[in-house]
């Protein structure tokens, strides 16, 4: 700890005059610069000798010049003005420029399915940001953690942070060629019983699906997967090796579906899904960097899901 009395208590406007003072060579001078009267900056002089003991300038009729002790006070302290302004600009330019280092985290699943892509493309174009990608199924605390923007998919709130919806999604059923080779593709959603299933997150027993074909119709359905799996990652995995159908959210399964390495089967029928939303610590405007990200995000996926843009 730094004892009180060796610490600098003084006003900031009081160290500024001081080394307008300096810096201009007389009162008037520095007074008009500040926009202040002659006895206002000589006041503030007056305060800050006070408060340090010592005589900083010496006064003449028609000038001033700092002692030895006020030339030693003012190298530091126009040094450490300087740094101090140097931090104040760099804080406002966080909220303008795209530029600093960037914390993000998202589920395993979107994390290494999605956000590859994303986060090249984000470097791309704004190659002056870096980034942290950090990947758990575990709901990080953004303040604990120094986590800028959280990417969470679900219907969940977090109450104390801002939200931006993103998209909503839906889930799906996929297979890989070399399965529907072996298993015609299920004609029917009471058909789907006769083949291996593979689910995620599910409890033991048979796994109830809600299901609807966008058009009004629904369907309930009971089923007992043949693999279960703990993340939709390996649910993907397992489905482009052959071992069933997987029950995968349209954005998890969308690049195995672009490169043919997937088909999904029964469309349109498919469960929501919840939705995709970008969390940030509440209150004033967010950091450029921030900002950029989640609607680099945002248009990211708007593009490769064709949806329409959501505001917020």
């Amino acid at each position: 700890m730094v004892a009180k009395s060796e610490t600098f208590l003084g006003n900031l406007d009081d160290l500024r005059a001081f080394c307008a003072v300096v810096d201009l060579g007389t009162i008037t001078a520095a007074a008009l610069s500040r926009g202040e009267t002659k006895g206002s900056v000589s006041r503030r002089i007056s305060r800050l000798e006070e408060g340090l003991g010592a005589t900083l300038l010496a006064r003449h009729p028609r000038a001033v010049s700092p002692t030895e002790e006020g030339l030693t006070f003012y190298a530091k302290a126009q040094e450490s003005l300087t740094l101090l302004d140097e931090a104040a600009d760099a804080v406002r330019d966080a909220h303008t420029v795209p530029t600093g280092h960037l914390r993000v985290t998202t589920s395993i699943d979107f994390g290494i399915e999605v956000m590859p892509e994303i986060v090249a493309s984000f470097r791309t174009a704004y190659p002056r940001i870096t980034v942290d990608l950090l990947n758990t199924d575990s709901r990080l605390d953004l303040a604990a953690n120094r986590i800028d923007l959280a990417l969470r998919l679900g219907d969940a709130e977090e109450t104390g942070y801002r939200a931006s919806l993103i998209l909503n999604l839906w889930i799906g059923l996929y297979a890989a060629p070399g399965y529907l080779a072996r298993h015609p593709a299920p004609a029917s959603i009471a058909s789907l019983a006769d083949h291996d299933l593979i689910f995620s997150r599910e409890r033991p027993g048979a796994a109830g699906i809600h299901l609807s074909d966008g058009r009004g119709r629904t369907e309930q359905i009971a089923l007992r997967p043949a693999v279960r799996a703990t993340d939709f990652a390996t649910v993907l995995r397992l489905s482009l090796a052959g071992a069933g159908i997987g029950y995968l959210p349209n954005v998890v399964a969308a690049r195995a579906v672009e490169t043919g390495t997937l088909i999904r089967v029964l469309a349109p029928w498919a469960t929501a899904g919840g939705a995709l939303r970008a969390v940030s610590l509440a209150g004033r405007e967010l950091p450029a960097r921030v900002r950029v990200f989640r609607d680099h995000v945002r248009a990211e996926m708007m593009k490769r899901f064709a949806i329409e843009p959501v505001q917020g």
